[in-house]
């Protein structure tokens, strides 16, 4: 089951006279994500390396940041997806001491930044979401939106084509109730159509 954190983790340690300095925390969109990054960037503009990994809403992104290909940002991503983790920023700061570590001496010690960050963790379980696709004559929109209104949700990505043609997103737990909800809107099932697909 996919895990989120309750709030922001940091660590720091030192290898070889390399200062490492490790933040890992969670994040409700790409662009926050990047945000985040742009905002170690400016606050550490003398790091030799800010490198990046992020997993949200089932988009990835890895920068090594002029490090050897490889060497930080997959391990920083592998320990994220070890634990579960979802809608996260993984982010690693690097002043370089004057020594070389090494290909292998790097992964280790960027995935090393990343797992002392969440060696304490609050985790939270992030409950599955699904889209609901609905297609429905124009007569009906009103009772939709009336219906959905009462669960707390609205109509997204709404055309107006032969049918009108909308989306919604729900979570696990309100499904098969909203489901149900929309069915009440036309018993016979003719007249609405729903699709319901998981998200990642």
């Amino acid at each position: 089951m996919a895990v989120t954190l309750a709030e922001p983790k940091f660590a720091e340690f030192e290898i070889k006279k390399s200062r490492f300095l490790g933040w890992v925390e969670p994040v409700s969109s790409v662009q926050a994500a990047k945000q985040r990054i742009a905002d170690i960037r400016q606050q550490y503009p003398d790091a030799r390396h800010v490198c990046t990994a992020f997993y949200v809403k089932g988009q990835t992104g890895l920068s090594d940041d002029g490090e050897p290909s490889g060497t930080a940002a997959k391990p920083m991503f592998n320990v994220l997806n070890h634990k579960g983790l979802v809608d996260v920023v993984a982010i690693v700061v690097r002043y370089f001491g004057g020594i070389k570590l090494g290909a292998g001496g790097l992964s280790r010690a960027y995935g090393n930044a990343i797992s002392l960050a969440l060696e304490n963790a609050e985790l939270l379980t992030v409950e599955s979401q699904w889209q609901i696709a609905l297609s429905f004559p124009f007569g009906l929109e009103n009772q939709v939106r009336h219906v959905l209104g009462k669960a707390g949700l609205q109509l997204q990505q709404v055309a107006y084509h032969d049918q009108v043609s909308a989306e919604l997103t729900v979570k696990q737990s309100q499904k098969n109730e909203v489901c149900e909800l929309l069915q009440t809107v036309a018993p016979a099932g003719d007249q609405l159509s729903i699709s319901v697909s998981a998200l990642d």
